[in-house]
């Protein structure tokens, strides 16, 4: 099943870093790894639509997706707001989880534009723990360097790092993928 979402969280950031923008062909899901590409074909009229996953979503029980509101008209769903898809993985990030495993957790501790700023974390950090790395990221035309630990095979073991990381005084999130 999916939704769509869009005037709300125009303009806002995504999972991913980058701003949503309701008028790209851009989706949520906790399905698919972000920055794969997947296709979405409405179950009712058979309409299809290639969308980039981008955020995190839905959190409605039974939706595997949100599409942005370009996506959805694209597929005619906007005025029912749900309709029954398919979902076809047509390209997922190097080094992803596969689709179906378990979610692995990250902490995230820093989102940054600039690498040499996402370095200069890292380093900080890696004299503390070992597991310091830097992902690399792309939206919307801009590349965005995360600073992350893990991965965390369950949510206790990340919150536990992020209480240890909590005296650096950082921004703590905790990403499920």
């Amino acid at each position: 099943m999916a939704s769509w979402y869009g005037p709300g969280f125009d303009g806002r950031r995504t999972s991913t870093g980058a701003i949503y923008h309701q008028e790209d062909l851009t989706a949520a899901s906790n399905v698919f790894p972000l920055g794969s590409r997947v296709m979405v074909t409405n179950l009712d009229n058979g309409r299809s639509v290639e969308v980039a996953v981008i955020d995190r979503g839905p959190f409605k029980k039974g939706r595997k997706i949100d599409l942005s509101h370009k996506a959805a008209h694209v597929i005619g769903m906007l005025d029912k707001g749900t309709a029954p898809v398919r979902i076809a993985l047509l390209s997922a990030p190097p080094g992803a989880p596969a689709v179906g495993a378990a979610p692995r957790y990250f902490v995230q501790v820093g989102s940054f534009s600039r690498e040499d700023n996402a370095e200069k974390l890292q380093e900080r950090l890696s004299a503390h723990f070992s597991d310091v790395r830097i992902d690399r990221l792309e939206a919307d035309q801009r590349r965005y360097y995360r600073v992350r630990m893990g991965a965390f095979a369950t949510r206790a073991e990340a919150e536990s790092r992020a209480r240890e990381s909590a005296h650096f005084g950082l921004p703590i999130i905790i990403v499920p993928e």
